[in-house]
């Protein structure tokens, strides 16, 4: 039997530490101690490396022989396999969900937009921007779907830090308006057009900003 404090302190490790490999504050390549973690949470060595399996199953850490674990590293490949997967499995989640779309779910989408406009770093544009994107892909109803996608997301965010580590501002997102605009008109497949071509994109300032 699973123990639920147990599972509880291993999400809570993997968190904070998903957070920081995430926000760069734990670079690529960084070994993760298990003996170090765990004196940091006051934990045994079994919720720690459950924490591990959980980063691994994010594409955020790595296991290796005879080395142990380790922050995942990424370059450009990664950055195009990402946008090209995200494109494909969006426009798939985007088709199921419209037909359960309602304007509750229209008008907190075009909140979160808002919210990412008026953003001050670059922590809260994607908390709006992952808010905006989960709002309008969950009613597919397909947890699975949305599972692969919402890693798919934290790869993406991955990048996203490393490019506006240094001098953030903050974009008017008009192609989220345009989804949400062709969404209340009914137009599935403009819809789709714009959300595959909005996340299959990787923006050449973003790779030069990140030496990549």
């Amino acid at each position: 039997m699973k123990n639920p404090l147990r599972e509880t302190l291993a999400t809570k490790i993997a968190q904070s530490l998903a957070d920081r490999i995430i926000t760069g504050v734990i670079r690529p390549n960084t070994p993760l101690r298990q003996d170090h973690i765990a004196a940091e949470f006051g934990a045994s060595h079994v919720p720690v490396r459950e924490a591990f399996r959980q980063l691994e199953a994010q594409g955020l850490a790595i296991s290796e022989p005879q080395r142990g674990m380790r922050v995942t590293p990424f370059d450009v490949e990664d950055l195009h396999e990402v946008a090209a997967m995200r494109a494909s499995l969006e426009v798939l989640a985007l088709r199921h969900a419209v037909p359960n779309m309602t304007s509750a779910v229209l008008e907190a989408a075009e909140q979160a937009t808002h919210a990412g406009d008026v953003s001050r770093e670059v922590r809260e544009w994607e908390d709006a921007n992952r808010r905006f994107h989960r709002l309008i892909l969950g009613p597919c109803g397909m947890p699975r779907l949305l599972s692969a996608i919402d890693t798919l997301h934290t790869a993406s965010a991955r990048f996203l830090f490393a490019a506006w580590r240094s001098d953030w501002e903050a974009p008017t997102n008009h192609e989220h308006r345009a989804i949400l605009a062709a969404l209340r008109r009914g137009e599935t497949d403009r819809a789709c057009l714009i959300l595959s071509k909005h996340v299959g994109r990787t923006r050449r300032r973003d790779l030069q900003k990140n030496g990549l």
